[in-house]
C-alpha cells in the first residue's frame, strides 16, 4: 500500500507520541525520517522549513538539503526561515546536525547563522523569500545562487534601503556585502560553497515570470528542486519538457533520489486561473513526460516526490490538503512515492538501489 503512496504518520501525532514516533517511522520504512545518517550511505537529507503557498506568513516555502558528511545545509528558497527552524528543532529534525561549538547563541540562531552555508532562491516572489529578508538582520556572510533575473530583482525589490536594508553585494548604496550573490545562467555547472554539492539550473515558466529548479548532485546522487512552476502546455512553454529530458537518464541509471515539486491547487481550478502554478492532473500528466523519456515498464516506481507550496483555503470544510492528497493518491498510477510533509519533518532520501 505505501508503494504508491505514503502519508506522513506526523500528520496524526500529538506531543505524547513524539518521542517513539521516529523509531515507529524507522520501522514502518516511511521516508519521514530522523534516523541517523550514515556517512557510507549515499543522498541527501530534506528539512521541510515552510510547506505552504500562501496566507500562512510562518510556513511558506523553504527547505533544507544536505549530503551524509557535510557539515552545512544548503537553503532552498526562503518564504519562512526561523520559524521553521524552530519547528524543526521540537520535531528533532536536527538531532544529527554537527553542532558548532560557537557559544552565545540558541540552537536556532547556531543552524541559522553557522548550519547554513548558503542560498538558493527560485524566483523573487515574497512567498520565497520574506524569511531571509526578515532575518537578514542576524545573519552571516554567505552566497546566494540563483538566475541573474532573480537576484536582479532581490536587490531592486528588497535589498535597497527602501523595503530592507541592502545586505547584498550590489544595487543601491552602501552595500553591506553580507549576501554574495552568485547569478548563474540555464545549464552552467557551479560548486555550492560548504559541501561537496554540485549546482545546476533550469528555467521554468511560472505564469509571466521566470523560475527556476535546482539539480543538485553529489557523487552519484541526485536531486531537482522545483521552484513555482505551472505546466507546459497551457502556458506555451518547454521548460519542464527540457529538464524531463536532463531528469530522464538519471532516473534511468536509478541516481534521481527524489524532487521537491509544487501542487498548489487542487483539480477543479481552471486553467486560466492557475498562474502558473500546478494541480494534481497536471503534475501527473507532466511526470507521465518524464516517464516517456525513461521508457521501459512503470520507470518512476517508487520515485520519491515531495509536495510543497500547498495553497491553504479559509473556507469552512475545505481541506486543501487533504484534497490534493487524495487526487494524487487516486491519479496514481505511476507508482510514484507522494510524500506531504509538514513544516519541520525531515525526509531521507537516498539513492533507489539503497532504499530501505
Amino acid at each position: 500500500m505505501t508503494r504508491f503512496f505514503r502519508q506522513s504518520a506526523a500528520d496524526h501525532a500529538g506531543p505524547r507520541h513524539r518521542r517513539w514516533l521516529p523509531a515507529l517511522l524507522l520501522a514502518l520504512c516511511l521516508p519521514v525520517s530522523a534516523a541517523p545518517m550514515s556517512t557510507a550511505k549515499q543522498g541527501f537529507e530534506l528539512i521541510a522549513l515552510g510547506v505552504a503557498g500562501g496566507l500562512t506568513d510562518g510556513d511558506l516555502s523553504a527547505w533544507l538539503l544536505r549530503a551524509p558528511g557535510d557539515r552545512h545545509y544548503l537553503g532552498l528558497d526562503a518564504g519562512t526561515v526561523l520559524p521553521g527552524i524552530a519547528a524543526g528543532l521540537k520535531q528533532h529534525a536536527f538531532d544529527d546536525f554537527p553542532w558548532p561549538a560557537t557559544r552565545g547563541w540558541t540552537r536556532q540562531g547556531l543552524l541559522f547563522r553557522e548550519g547554513i552555508s548558503g542560498w538558493f532562491i527560485s524566483h523573487p516572489h515574497l512567498d520565497h523569500v520574506a524569511g531571509l529578508v526578515i532575518a537578514s538582520t542576524d545573519d552571516l556572510a554567505k552566497p546566494i545562487y540563483g538566475l541573474p533575473v532573480t537576484l536582479d530583482a532581490l536587490s531592486r525589490h528588497y535589498f535597497n534601503w527602501s523595503a530592507w536594508p541592502n545586505f547584498a553585494d550590489r544595487g543601491t548604496p552602501p552595500a553591506l556585502a553580507r549576501y554574495r550573490f552568485q547569478p548563474h545562467l540555464p545549464g552552467t555547472t557551479f560548486a555550492v560553497a560548504g559541501s561537496e554539492l554540485q549546482g545546476q539550473i533550469f528555467e521554468l515558466q511560472h505564469d509571466r515570470m521566470r523560475s527556476s529548479m535546482l539539480l543538485l548532485r553529489r557523487g552519484p546522487a541526485a536531486f531537482a528542486y522545483f521552484g513555482d512552476t505551472g505546466p507546459d502546455q497551457p502556458q506555451a512553454s518547454q521548460c519542464l519538457a527540457r529538464i524531463w529530458a536532463a531528469l530522464a537518464p538519471l532516473v534511468r541509471e536509478r541516481r534521481l533520489t527524489g524532487m521537491v515539486i509544487e501542487v498548489s491547487y487542487p483539480d477543479g481550478v481552471d486553467d486560466q486561473h492557475l498562474y502558473g502554478h500546478l494541480t494534481p492532473r497536471w503534475l501527473l500528466s507532466e511526470l507521465h513526460r518524464l516517464a516517456g523519456e525513461v521508457g521501459g515498464p512503470r520507470p518512476l516506481a517508487g520515485l520519491t516526490v515531495v509536495i510543497g507550496h500547498i495553497k491553504p483555503d479559509l473556507r469552512l470544510d475545505h481541506d486543501t490538503r487533504r484534497l490534493i492528497r487524495d487526487e494524487l493518491r487516486q491519479g496514481n498510477d505511476l507508482g510514484v512515492n507522494f510524500v506531504l510533509p509538514r513544516q519541520g519533518q525531515r525526509v531521507w532520501l537516498p539513492l533507489p538501489d539503497q532504499k530501505l
